[in-house]
């Protein structure tokens, strides 16, 4: 059984053994491949790993082999699960893995939108705080949560553990979700996505990006919400009509933007979202705790065990 990451430096940069998978096959792992290099390293492979290499139909067509592809991450935006299923290809991906990092990243967005701790530590950093002729000083609002809306678009594994930490802050919670509301704890409020933009103080997004979803924070969103919200993205980049999120940024409709991912990643340099003072962009690194990663290796051995005994789990395009 011939066994091919990839990408795999992004799940494990060498902190982490990767024995349990050459254990279950001739394995193969490569940091990273550029799309000219895909076909000859997986022409080969029986099973294929990936995190955000793009396989497309076109690919699959050439790789006449391939029986499973085995996504190193919750999302699987980046495989072309029909042209996969059309040819016999199980496709799995690695649910909840990092449900507790990455609602960890969004409340450290958050509360520094609130409290500003990376400000003001870097001013006391500078001696401002110890040129003051008074025991505190602060010159940007500090805010306080209790109290406020937060608006959950999406209330999946990790949604639903955004929404218990805001719950215990605190917050009035509302999400935009399938589920029924007699399936929901009594303290969230199912909402629609009309009345959820203009009703919420933040705005969090926990939804896998879709044909039918992308850019659904546009100009138009914008227009239904509150001036000075917050809006949070740990989901995809492709979820917010970026243009539009800078021109919310510029007029005050945002108050901030916090996002652990862009449309493009890397981005380039130029885009003017990163220079924007308001915009906090992390390098989509909310699921790379490593605790997160670890656990991630495990389902994805346990996934490629099952496949081998004829069972498959986390199966994405039955």
């Amino acid at each position: 059984m011939k066994i091919v990451d990839l990408d795999g430096f992004a799940a494990n940069p060498g902190d982490i053994s990767w024995d349990a998978f050459k254990q279950l096959g001739d394995f193969v792992v490569y940091d990273n491949s550029n799309k000219e290099q895909v076909i000859e390293r997986a022409k080969d492979a029986d099973i294929l790993l990936v995190n955000k290499i793009e396989i497309t139909e076109d690919i699959i067509e050439q790789l006449p082999k391939l029986k499973y592809i085995g996504e190193l991450a919750t999302g699987y935006n980046n495989i072309d699960i029909s042209a996969a299923r059309n040819k016999g290809i199980i496709v799995t991906n690695i649910p909840a893995y990092s449900t507790d990092s990455v609602a960890q990243m969004v409340f450290a967005h958050l509360l520094n939108v609130a409290t500003h701790v990376d400000y003001y530590a870097s001013e006391t950093r500078k001696g401002v705080w110890s040129s003051k002729d008074t025991f505190c000083y602060w010159d940007k609002p500090l805010m306080e949560l209790a109290g406020k809306t937060l608006g959950i678009i999406g209330l999946g594994n990790i949604g639903f553990k955004v929404a218990k930490i805001g719950h215990t802050l605190g917050m009035d919670i509302s999400a935009y979700t399938s589920k029924e509301s007699g399936d929901l704890p009594e303290w969230i409020r199912k909402t629609t996505l009309e009345g959820l933009y203009s009703t919420a103080n933040v705005i969090t997004l926990h939804c896998p990006l879709t044909p039918d979803n992308s850019k659904m924070i546009n100009e138009k969103a914008f227009e239904q919400m509150h001036q000075g919200t917050i809006l949070i993205n740990t989901g995809r980049g492709g979820l917010v009509d970026e243009k539009a999120v800078f021109t919310a940024l510029e007029n005050g409709k945002l108050k901030a933007y916090c996002a652990d991912v862009l449309t493009q990643e890397p981005p380039q340099n130029d885009l003017p979202l990163l220079k924007q003072p308001n915009a906090f962009i992390t390098p989509h690194i909310a699921w790379a705790t490593i605790e997160a990663r670890k656990r991630l290796l495990e389902i994805a051995v346990e996934n490629i065990k099952a496949f081998i005994q004829g069972k498959p789990q986390n199966v994405v395009n039955k």
